[in-house]
């Protein structure tokens, strides 16, 4: 549990950092960009080959080599002198990072084989990542407030340090018992594949649509399309050798798929995996429209509007404890079903209430929403874990992790841009406007909710609340459309799990 509060504490406390480390070492937007981005992107790309590597070399192994290594560039990287070391040491953390999450996963996979202790142990996992998350903006604000950014890097060797000390006598080790032959042009293919799409969408969602994003996303796809051929000639030629050879020297001889594709052909994992990217989409959309909600209307900063949201962190923390006895009595299908039918009441209350009378419905639709996740999330990647074997639980974990980042990316940069275009095509500024400011001025305010509040601060009284009238309608204008597209995924993601995983057995 420690690698997990450890990178998601990391993966929401540095953004509050990001005004701190501009002034500090002086970066520019571009560099900005890319200190946020050099993690996620070499993480991704990463993430299905280390949790290969993990079933081969040994899960345990692989996770101390990544929290080492994740500890020693996080201490070097807190006191880098400028944003070009900043930016290479945050894809250093990726490149660790990627070790750490599939391994834990895999790792209670094997740790805990009856499916009651396991299930239990999941729903910990999850709530670990949710606590982390919740952690990170109010503990990344105090540190840097406190301290200096740099803080929040060094936060990551007090954390491991117990880890490496005890997980050698604590933490058993598991690995697949015949592994094969890396497959070192499929470990290259899989980055062609995933750092193209994530760049592509990560550059789509600030920019909008542009040919080098686009062709960025088209040529990862492609690389896709030749990964996944390679994975199945593989598993094919695989099967093929493993009839043939005899005993487990034969096996360790043949060239091993990175991916098991074949994982996919089971209903129970592609469904699961299905509903958590279709709820990280809807869900990561939702807090990119919250957080500037609270800060940017109702005029709250940082750290308040992530104390704000608080409660529904908690929330999904308690869901995802309860439903694990609640699954001895209901099918594991309903209740991911159920969970993910209580996010579609979630959205309902955003697309369809009134969001000018204070936060509170917003707040409570968060809450709603995230009873939903919780519940729906922990039986979801339980299944995950329980549908592959054991001895490619690694790859598994990894797939469920790649579910999550893609979820994650797809739902900020596609329910983003149609926010973000709503807004723009719906905003009409008061008459008085383009006389009283500079035409750049205007224009950012056209583009974006934080260019129009920061026209208001600059114009009087009634014009300045003209404006911001004016800004919220446009905003809440694609509030709605969105959350209305999450409410049909949610219903629609529902109806998936209940059909499909109607058979799977309430647990014994």
């Amino acid at each position: 549990m420690f690698p997990v509060l450890l990178v998601a504490v990391d993966n929401t406390a540095l953004t509050f950092a990001l005004p701190a480390i501009a002034r500090s070492l002086d970066a520019t937007g571009l560099e900005l960009l890319w200190i946020v981005d050099a993690y996620p992107l070499v993480l991704a790309g990463l993430l299905v080959a280390m949790g290969s590597l993990g079933d081969r070399i040994g899960r345990r192994r692989l996770l101390f080599i990544g929290s080492a290594g994740f500890a020693a560039v996080s201490a070097v990287t807190a006191f880098a002198p400028s944003a070009e070391w900043l930016i290479a040491g945050r894809a250093g953390l990726g490149f660790f990072g990627a070790m750490l999450m599939p391994s834990t996963l895999s790792l209670i996979r094997n740790i805990f084989p009856e499916p009651n202790r396991r299930r239990l142990a999941v729903a910990i996992w999850a709530a670990g990542f949710s606590g982390g998350a919740a952690l990170g903006p109010i503990f990344g604000g105090w540190l840097v407030e406190h301290f200096w950014w740099g803080a929040i890097l060094l936060v990551a060797v007090p954390i491991i340090l117990p880890l490496l000390a005890l997980g050698p006598a604590l933490i058993p080790e598991s690995r697949d018992p015949n592994p094969g032959r890396v497959d070192v042009p499929s470990i290259i293919l899989s980055l062609l594949v995933m750092v193209p799409v994530v760049y592509g969408i990560k550059i789509l969602a600030t920019h909008g649509p542009a040919a080098e994003p686009l062709a960025a996303v088209g040529f990862g796809l492609a690389m896709g399309y030749v990964f996944i051929r390679r994975q199945r000639h593989l598993l094919q030629a695989g099967q093929t050798q493993a009839g043939q050879a005899h005993g487990a020297a034969g096996r360790r001889n043949r060239t091993a798929p990175l991916l098991d594709v074949s994982l996919f052909g089971n209903r129970v994992f592609s469904t699961a995996i299905t509903a958590n990217v279709l709820a990280l989409f809807s869900f990561n959309g939702f807090i990119l429209f919250l957080a500037q909600h609270l800060q940017l209307l109702e005029g709250q900063s940082p750290s308040e509007s992530g104390v704000a949201m608080v409660p529904a962190l908690v929330a999904t923390v308690v869901a995802g404890l309860l439903v694990v006895p609640l699954v001895k009595k209901v099918r594991p299908g309903f209740v991911v079903a159920g969970g993910l039918l209580l996010s579609a009441a979630g959205y309902f209350l955003v697309a369809f209430g009134d969001h000018g009378n204070g936060p509170a419905l917003l707040l409570t639709a968060l809450l709603v929403l995230c009873l939903g996740v919780g519940a729906a999330e922990t039986i979801s990647n339980d299944l995950i874990l329980g549908a592959a074997p054991a001895e490619k639980s690694g790859a598994a974990a990894a797939i469920s992790e790649t579910g999550y980042e893609i979820g994650s990316l797809l739902g900020t940069a596609i329910l983003g841009s149609i926010l973000t275009a709503s807004y723009q095509g719906n905003l009409r500024l008061p008459a008085g406007v383009a006389g009283s400011v500079p035409a750049e001025a205007s224009a950012q305010a056209g583009e974006t909710l934080a260019g129009a509040v920061e026209l208001a601060q600059t114009l009087p009284g009634p014009l300045a609340d003209a404006v911001l009238t004016a800004a919220r309608s446009a905003f809440d204008s694609g509030v709605h459309i969105t959350a209305a597209i999450a409410l049909v995924l949610m219903a629609g993601a529902s109806v998936l799990a209940a059909v499909v995983l109607r058979k799977v057995p309430t647990a014994r």
